[in-house]
């Protein structure tokens, strides 16, 4: 890799306002190639009213602290590792800390295709999920006791997909997405390493990751420690085309 692919939860910075919240950018330029990252921390008995976006797609990826969301006519509690995905600009929401609670807020923009197909078909929104009330999967790249979770399959929300992977002692050796990136956000009481080609890194709980799309990498903890992480997956624009000359070809489509 030419440059850092990790963000310790060490070197945070967690400058908190009068309002006990405070918010730092992770991956600065990430933007470039899918969206933005935003390690949020809230100290425990404050709230935050997120601004509201009617462009971008905010995802919030809870570390299963104690909280809850509160909108005009819902509350949703955060009791463990979970998902906030706001109604654009249309519902307003506020987060609030039972616990000092840490989430990350991921901002993608979204093009034409996105838009299009929202317009067509997508998830409702707001949308909350706990971890494990997502859809559990297995995978040839994962040991046989690691635990996959699925919150956001592929094309429900634009060209994001979402999932946790748990594990003990094990956990997931993968080769390139070729047409994805992915981010990872360590939960619980992460204890493993992540190899990405020819570079290994210790990850830790609060550790945020970066792997370029085509990039071989791994998932590991040693026995008796934990592997436990949110992924966050993002097509790129090269495999969005790929997949329109699939679907108006009836899945015939065969790469030039």
């Amino acid at each position: 890799m030419s440059v850092d692919f990790v963000c310790s939860s060490e070197d945070a910075k967690r400058e908190y306002n009068e309002f006990g919240y405070g918010q730092e950018e992770l991956s600065p330029g990430a933007e470039e190639i899918g969206g933005q990252f935003y390690r949020c921390s809230l100290k425990a008995g404050c709230c935050v009213s997120p601004v509201l976006n009617s462009e971008m797609i905010i995802v919030l990826i809870f570390n299963g602290k104690k909280g809850y969301i509160t909108t005009p006519d819902d509350m949703y509690h955060v009791t463990e590792p979970s998902f906030f995905i706001p109604d654009f600009d249309r519902v307003p929401y506020m987060v609030h800390a039972v616990e000092d609670v840490e989430y990350i807020m991921a901002v993608f923009p979204m093009n034409e295709w996105d838009k299009d197909f929202y317009e067509r078909w997508h998830i409702h929104c707001p949308f909350f999920s706990k971890y494990s009330d997502g859809v559990q999967y297995d995978q040839d790249c994962k040991g046989p006791n690691t635990q996959s979770f699925s919150i956001i399959q592929a094309f429900q929300l634009g060209h994001i997909s979402i999932g946790v992977v748990k594990a003990v002692g094990e956990g997931t050796d993968e080769k390139g997405h070729g047409l994805l990136h992915q981010w990872n956000y360590c939960l619980g009481n992460s204890d493993f390493t992540l190899t990405v080609e020819d570079e290994t890194r210790p990850q830790k709980a609060g550790d945020w990751s970066f792997i370029y799309a085509g990039k071989d990498h791994k998932l590991l903890a040693e026995p008796g420690k934990e592997v436990f992480y949110v992924w966050v997956e993002y097509f790129t624009e090269e495999d969005l085309e790929k997949y329109y000359q699939y679907q108006i070809n009836n899945g015939n489509f065969t790469e030039a």
